[in-house]
C-alpha cells in the first residue's frame, strides 16, 4: 500500500446530549473531563423548536474532540466498553464509525462516580487518508476522487487490523 492510500485516524469525538436538563449537562461535563482529562465544550442550539421548548443559544449537550496520539490512546479504551465488537451498521460509507456506550463504567479505566450516576455517551471515530486537506483548505478547495475516499469496507478492514475488533452483521 502506498503512503497516500494509508488510512489514519483523523479524530475521535465523544458526545453527551442533555436536552434542557442543566443537571445532566453538568454531570456530562464532569464525566468527559474524567474520561479524557480535557475540558469539554458545550453544544448550543441553533434553531427554535417550540415543541421541545428549545430556543437558539440554549446549551443542550457537551462534546470533546481528540486528535493525534490522544485519539489513538482513547480508541482501545472505548472499544473495550463494546467488548471489541461492533455492528456493521456502526460504519457509514464515508469512513466514519459511530456507536453508543450505554454506561460509562464499561470504559476501561473509568471509575464509578456517585455524583454522576450512570449515564451513557456517543462515540464517533473519523478516518481519512493523506490528501484530504484538499477538501478542507481555504484556497482552491477540490473534491476528493472516489477511489481515494475511505469506504465502509476500508474502514472495517482498518479497524480489524489496527484494533482487533470483530464486526457482526457484515454484508459480505
Amino acid at each position: 500500500m502506498t503512503d497516500m492510500r494509508a488510512i489514519r485516524i483523523e479524530k475521535v469525538t465523544l458526545n453527551i446530549g442533555a436536552g434542557k436538563d442543566e443537571n445532566l449537562l453538568k454531570k456530562g461535563e464532569r464525566l468527559l473531563k474524567n474520561i479524557t482529562g480535557i475540558d469539554p465544550v458545550r453544544t448550543i442550539t441553533q434553531k427554535r423548536i417550540q415543541g421541545w421548548s428549545l430556543r437558539p443559544g440554549l446549551p443542550i449537550g457537551v462534546k470533546i474532540t481528540l486528535r493525534g496520539k490522544e485519539a489513538e490512546a482513547l480508541i482501545p479504551r472505548i472499544l473495550s466498553a463494546k467488548d471489541n465488537a461492533l455492528s456493521s451498521s456502526c460504519f457509514d460509507e464515508h469512513g466514519n464509525i459511530s456507536f453508543g456506550i450505554p454506561e460509562y463504567v464499561d470504559i476501561q479505566g473509568a471509575k464509578y462516580d456517585p455524583d454522576i450516576g450512570i449515564i451513557g455517551l456517543q462515540a464517533s471515530i473519523t478516518l481519512d487518508r493523506p490528501g484530504y486537506r484538499v477538501k478542507k483548505r481555504k484556497r482552491q478547495k477540490r473534491k476528493i476522487g472516489k477511489h481515494h475516499l475511505v469506504n465502509k469496507q476500508d474502514a472495517i478492514a482498518f479497524m480489524k487490523e489496527q484494533f482487533k475488533i470483530t464486526v457482526g452483521g457484515e454484508a459480505a
